[in-house]
């Protein structure tokens, strides 16, 4: 199989996978415990909270260990609107994953203020929209740094100081950005970010928060005081311990790893390009996360083009993977000035590591032959697009 859906899920690392079997089995023990076996899981946890908070420029008492992003996202939101209780003000962007959106309306449901800021075509929050948007009332600004869809990396130094300005705690979602760009807390100036391991070929279930310690959000669920009386429960010591792992080598190889995904990514970019009507959502190749491309090919449903790809023994996405089982269109792609029929005909390609510059000319020619299949199946009417817009180009504006 040819696995273009890297911001999904990737392949866990063979080197993660070595590290972690120990833990399984003869290294099983509960942190918590004062035996040799609790004691050597708690030594395995802080040298993995040693690792990740040293990649981003944390100290090890600022990173707590969740289940995920979902759930840092939802500690960062609901537990920070319930340290600041006296303020009713949260500000998210458009394009935000689908576990600060709906944290969000929870709060509006709560009777909070939700300012969610627009985007232009290509998904940049303008800095001046939070600075008309934002009030003493704020408590938080929660703004993800890189999209999982379409790529857009924002200015989360320039929005963080003007949430501080106004009192307000900065949060990212940084699911998609840890290990394939450079990511320091204290260089940004946020308050909050979170983490996921299986976006950089670390094990699923397993995630982190980065927490400034005088900006603490109260705990969601009650329990033991572990992860510094924020997040209780037993610790899951393998995830954990590959998390670590995960962080350090996506670190350690950033630079060569980008070497070998850029081409393949302008080179995919190129290809899907000479397609006829067919358009890049988000920023260019070259200015958008790593391995990231997101294209609507109109007149044809993306999940009919995700079908046949599967079928030709290669995987896509349609969109969010949390989403991707609605037929409701993705809110990403609505943000930034899509209509339905054009946000249904999208498909996400992302890359790792893995991938290689045959994989990327098989993709291409494969796109190619679907696409034609499918416009020959359908009223396809290029001139209606063309006198509707003025024609269809490839990248699109701000």
């Amino acid at each position: 199989m040819i696995y273009f859906d890297n911001n999904d899920t990737t392949q866990l690392h063979p080197d993660i996978l070595e590290k972690m079997i120990p833990f399984f089995t003869e290294k099983f023990g509960n942190p918590a415990s004062l035996h040799n076996l609790g004691l050597e899981a708690e030594s395995a946890i802080d040298e993995a909270r040693l690792q990740i908070s040293g990649a981003i420029g944390a100290k090890p008492k600022e990173l707590i260990f969740t289940s995920g992003a979902t759930e840092s996202n939802n500690l960062a939101i609901l537990g920070a609107a319930r340290a600041r209780p006296n303020k009713k003000h949260l500000i998210i962007s458009s394009v935000e994953h689908a576990s600060v959106l709906n944290a969000a309306k929870r709060l509006e449901k709560d009777g909070y203020r939700i300012t969610r800021l627009p985007v232009d075509g290509q998904g940049f929050v303008n800095p001046d929209s939070l600075r008309d948007a934002i009030d003493e009332d704020a408590f938080l600004v929660s703004i993800l740094i890189a999209n999982h869809e379409i790529g857009v990396i924002q200015d989360v130094k320039t929005l963080a100081e003007i949430a501080h300005s106004k009192g307000a705690w900065f949060h990212t979602d940084a699911a998609q950005a840890l290990g394939k760009m450079p990511f320091n807390v204290e260089d940004l100036g946020i308050d909050l970010a979170s983490f996921n391991a299986h976006k950089l070929h670390g094990p699923k279930g397993i995630g982190a928060m980065f927490v400034r310690r005088k900006n603490r959000p109260k705990r969601l669920m009650e329990g033991a005081p572990q992860e510094f009386d924020l997040r209780p429960g037993t610790e899951n010591v393998p995830a954990i311990v590959g998390f670590g792992l995960a962080v350090e080598i996506a670190v350690r190889d950033l630079n060569e790893v980008e070497s070998h995904i850029r081409p393949l990514q302008e080179k995919l970019a190129q290809g899907l390009a000479e397609i006829d009507n067919s358009m890049l959502n988000g920023p260019p190749p070259d200015e958008r996360l790593l391995g990231n491309l997101n294209i609507t090919f109109l007149y044809i449903e993306g999940e009919a083009i995700l079908m046949h790809l599967a079928h030709r023994g290669i995987g896509v996405s349609s969109g969010s993977a949390c989403s991707s089982k609605s037929l409701v269109p993705s809110e990403v792609l609505t943000a930034i000035g899509l209509i339905h029929e054009e946000a249904h005909g999208a498909i996400r390609f992302s890359l790792s590591r893995y991938n290689t510059e045959a994989e990327v000319d098989t993709v291409i020619e494969s796109v190619k032959v679907v696409v034609d299949l499918l416009r020959s199946m359908t009223a396809f009417i290029p001139e209606v697009h063309s006198e509707k817009k003025g024609g269809t180009s490839f990248y699109r504006k701000r």
